[in-house]
């Protein structure tokens, strides 16, 4: 197996044998967590590690022993030794153990595999383990980054690999049954009781936790969606169907151990700060509301929540959550003194210009390189059709004219811009339409579906030159629509007419975001495929270790969604205009979800927006060029899928190699068939029978959970924190000419406008989420960047990796050039806030783009 290594054994040890292997562990005990000054912690009580606090045993994977089914010999039990102070590289809040193995190299061969055993009262998370000088090896590191219990609480011992990657068919013998237990053990199908803190379990579920009173999602035919984690928590007594809701406070809902946030600063305070937000503040601004029911009256009156901040009523909810949560937590939130200020930070959109957000061009811009830039498509027939069934809608199709277009066209007629690929459309028309009835019988609420035409300027840029809005119409059995097409005007009342026009547009972009490009299309599609990998690809397999970084926290941050966020009552039903429809309204969208779209070359394709281009280096050309979304999407495309293709060829030579792999084969199917069932059956899936497929695959896996999640995540404080620019719902009708409503716009425009969007208390509660939701937190790690430096042993991968991070910082400096080209008018638009959502950030190491920077791609959906 080693070669030479025996007398290389020889030489190392002067001819005697080398019976002690040292090594070191590095491990955070769990109350350093929970502090943010973590020096007194770490060092408090630090000693309770030393002596028989925690044992390790190393497991051969080259010495099989018969008498335990021929799997890798176990050594003998080493314990922590001296704590070592002074540490270089170390993270504040971690501590380093020097341990002594037992391991005669000659008899024992080399470990692969080491057993931990935690023989204290409270957990600890052990990110790694290193073996120093092994003959014949040199350094081997185990690579743990898991909570480990007391070890009581397993039915089974927990195991931890060396740092090597095997394909299952490549695994040493020795290791191949410990690899097998540690699969079994994760997908715990024999396990049926209520999971506890502790468990590691990765089961599937349908959303039937959202409560009592909504659908269950998944399972049917009607309302598909993609599985997420099961919690095994007991039926509701109410409603037999449903899972049970956790106790406010009191449980939180369960996600495997290892999926809750190891590292320090984001968790907790992500965490605490919505659990801060629903049960101190919300309650807070409630009481606000009512004592003072004056409603913002102004653009003047909203500012001032940027500019003085709103005075919150002391009420016992707020002292409340003081004594409940670490104080420093959630003192960006409420901060100290008593005073009770909510002050939020002004926007981006209304930083350097309080007005640009009014202008066409911005509107138009924001389409292209706004919160939302996923929607807009190209008009191929004018005027646009409707894809909804006549049998049951009629004739749906758009009612804009050329009449009304035409002189907006640059002297073309609307074939004509057709045809020069000049005419683009925002359209929310099809999928609204069959809730609106539904939801504009919900109080305090009306909302059309809107059709916005844009036409492509000769300078690049977008203007918009009708807005069709339309609501339903019942004649016979049909639902058909009864529309109005407003055009742009920019005097008078007509004016006004034109801004609420483009509010009601915004506020159907704003659901939509929230609802399908953020939550379904990133967090909820990117589960199954956590559950998978956990369940049927072993640490040691090349996809988990490529796949794992861009997983980190999304299972965590899914369920503290289904707790406060999306679950009934909770804060998107509170401030979104979907309100108690919201979710299910989600599920009706993913029957047209498709896995080979998410790609983001078939996007823009299937939108219109590019053509295939085998001689261009993406194989795409954008028919509209300065797109920053997709520009800069495209370079990160292109960057991750050339990461992704060299490194499975380290270990995928050849398409049969990868057909025989029982691990990847497992775990595609089980994708497909399970996590995400109810599409089990579409054409589009991959066969997962080539190396292309599983490249294009795991690209689409790395771009979904990195770049499209931060292009529709990071902006949504910055663009919509001014709730003017980005209303989360709409109240009343147009004003008709000839009508009380028209006079009052005409003397009292701001007032009419302000009270036809979003309400006060729908407001301040929405942009008090956004604003925890667009932060980026100090310990986000980047696309390009590993949190463990040692997660392959693998020189090779680890080449390709550092490529791919040169790769990146490539791309920074492009934006950067890109943003400061005056010719790419929408790089930065009127409102002077360059793009830079996709800038990668990979240069980054210290921190620089924490907080509402709207700028950097974290690995992972993390918030």
């Amino acid at each position: 197996m080693f070669g030479g290594g025996l007398d290389i054994i020889g030489n190392l040890t002067g001819g005697l044998k080398n019976v002690h292997l040292k090594g070191s562990v590095v491990l955070m005990r769990k109350n350093a967590l929970d502090f943010n000054d973590f020096g007194a912690a770490a060092i408090d009580s630090v000693t309770e590690f030393l002596g028989r606090g925690v044992t390790c045993q190393l497991i051969s994977s080259t010495v099989a022993d018969p008498n335990n089914g021929n799997r890798g010999k176990v050594g003998t039990e080493a314990s922590l030794e001296q704590w070592i102070t002074s540490l270089p590289l170390i993270t504040v809040g971690e501590s380093k153990f020097n341990v002594t193995f037992d391991w005669d190299v000659e008899k024992m061969g080399v470990p692969g595999a080491i057993i931990v055993k935690n023989n204290h009262a409270s957990e600890f998370f052990l990110k790694t383990i290193t073996l120093d000088n092994v003959p014949g090896r040199g350094t081997v590191v185990f690579v743990a980054n898991s909570w480990v219990y007391p070890k009581g609480n397993y039915r089974y011992n927990r195991v931890f690999f060396a740092n090597d990657t095997y394909l299952p068919s490549k695994m040493p013998a020795a290791l191949k049954p410990y690899r097998d237990d540690e699969l079994r053990n994760l997908r715990g199908d024999d396990t049926q009781e209520e999971y506890k803190v502790y468990d590691r379990v990765y089961r599937y579920d349908v959303y039937h936790d959202l409560g009592d009173a909504r659908q269950v999602l998944g399972g049917s035919k009607d309302f598909p969606y993609p599985r997420r984690c099961r919690t095994g928590r007991k039926l509701s007594q109410t409603n037999p169907e449903r899972e049970s809701r956790p106790l406010p406070l009191l449980q939180s809902i369960y996600v495997p151990r290892d999926e809750v946030f190891g590292h320090l600063k984001q968790s907790d305070f992500l965490g605490y700060s919505l659990k801060a937000l629903v049960d101190g503040i919300i309650p807070a601004i409630r009481t606000y509301v009512d004592l003072s029911p004056e409603e913002f009256d102004s653009f003047k009156d909203i500012l001032k929540l940027y500019e003085g901040g709103i005075k919150l009523p002391d009420i016992p909810a707020l002292e409340e959550m003081r004594k409940q949560f670490p104080l420093q937590l959630v003192k960006d939130l409420i901060p100290m003194g008593g005073d009770y200020i909510l002050k939020l930070p002004k926007p981006q959109i209304i930083k350097a210009d309080e007005k640009a957000w009014m202008t066409d061009d911005e509107f138009a811009r924001e389409i292209l390189a706004g919160v939302n830039p996923v929607m807009i498509t190209r008009v191929t027939e004018f005027p646009p059709k409707s894809t909804l069934d006549p049998n049951k809608y009629g004739d749906h199709t758009s009612t804009i004219t050329e009449a009304q277009i035409g002189k907006s066209l640059e002297g073309l007629t609307a074939q004509q811009a057709v045809a020069s690929n000049r005419l683009y459309i925002l359209d929310h028309h099809d999928h609204l339409m069959p809730y609106l009835i539904k939801l504009n019988n919900l109080d305090d609420t009306f909302i059309y579906a809107t059709r916005t035409l844009l036409f492509l300027r000769g300078d690049g840029t977008l203007a918009p030159i009708a807005i069709e809005l339309s609501t339903p119409l019942i004649e016979g059995d049909l639902t058909t629509s009864k529309s109005t097409v407003y055009t742009p005007a920019t005097t008078g009342v007509e004016a006004w007419i034109w801004q609420l026009a483009k509010a009601y547009v915004q506020v159907n972009d704003y659901g939509w975001h929230q609802l399908v490009s953020h939550w379904l299309n990133t967090h909820a599609v990117m589960e199954p495929f956590i559950i998978a990998t956990n369940r049927q690809l072993s640490v040691a397999h090349p996809v988990n270790k490529l796949l794992v970084p861009h997983y980190r926290d999304t299972m965590n941050i899914n369920a503290r969604a289904r707790e406060l966020l999306v679950n009934a009552g909770g804060i998107i039903e509170l401030t979104v205009f979907q309100r108690k429809y919201a979710m299910e309204m989600s599920s009706v969208t993913y029957k047209n979800w498709n896995f080979a779209e998410q790609a983001l070359p078939d996007d823009l394709i299937k939108r219109g927006m590019a053509v295939r281009d085998p001689s261009n280096p993406n194989k795409v050309k954008l028919l509209l060029e300065d797109y920053p979304y997709a520009v800069d999407g495209l370079a990160i495309w292109q960057a991750i899928e050339q990461w992704v293709q060299e490194y499975l060829a380290i270990y995928y030579p050849t398409d049969s190699v990868l057909q025989g792999d029982v691990e990847l084969q497992a775990w595609w199917k089980e994708v497909r068939e399970v996590g995400h069932g109810d599409l089990k059956d579409a054409a589009w899936w991959p066969k997962m029978q080539t190396v292309a497929e599983l490249v294009k695959a795991c690209t689409t896996i790395i771009w979904t959970g990195s770049a499209l999640h931060a292009a529709v995540n990071f902006g949504q404080y910055p663009y919509a924190g001014y709730h003017p620019n980005k209303p989360s719902a709409s109240r009343r009708p147009m004003p008709e000419p000839n009508t009380e409503e028209y006079a009052l716009l005409a003397r009292e425009p701001e007032k009419v406008f302000i009270r036809t969007i979003t309400n006060q208390l729908q407001a301040i509660i929405g942009i008090s989420l956004l604003e925890i939701l667009s932060k980026h937190s100090s310990d986000e790690v980047y696309l390009g960047q590993r949190d463990t430096p040692e997660w392959t042993s693998d020189a090779k991968a680890l080449e390709a990796f550092k490529r791919f991070g040169t790769r990146l910082e490539g791309i920074e400096s492009q934006v950067v050039a890109l943003n400061g080209n005056p010719q790419l008018k929408n790089r930065n638009g009127p409102a002077k806030f360059p793009y830079m959502l996709l800038y990668p950030n990979t240069s980054d190491h210290k921190g620089d783009a924490t907080g509402l920077t709207a700028r950097g791609i974290p690995n992972s959906i993390s918030i």
